[in-house]
């Protein structure tokens, strides 16, 4: 989202490529650690990243689901280093909210303020 609107419309196999849906998955994750700094007040209260959840609007004959979930997972690991290793599932869908092509939800482990 930017600006309240979704920056990419499509479903991965059809309208979408998978570079651009890896791409839309790390925007997502970068979205979800502003929402955890607004909340926290700092990412050092952040753990570790325990589970990713990946969802993809696709085609029906789209199985690249991963390499899409690849660009949330990437992200975390760049910013946590080995904290930022987690669970994770990719998992296709028919369409998500407003046209999106992708959606995540992560779940983290928080901390004590340092």
């Amino acid at each position: 989202m930017a600006e309240g609107k979704p920056i990419w419309l499509g479903r991965l196999g059809a309208e979408v490529d998978v570079a651009t849906g890896a791409e839309a998955a790390r925007r997502c994750a970068l979205q979800s650690l502003a929402a955890l700094r607004a909340e926290l007040g700092t990412l050092d209260r952040v753990r570790r990243v325990v589970k990713a959840s990946v969802f993809v609007a696709c085609a029906p004959d789209f199985t690249e689901q991963p390499k899409v979930a690849n660009g949330a997972s990437d992200l975390f690991v760049e910013v946590f280093g080995e904290a930022g290793k987690h669970a994770r599932a990719a998992v296709g869908c028919a369409s998500l909210p407003l046209g999106a092509p992708v959606e995540i939800e992560v779940v983290v482990e928080i901390g004590d303020a340092p």
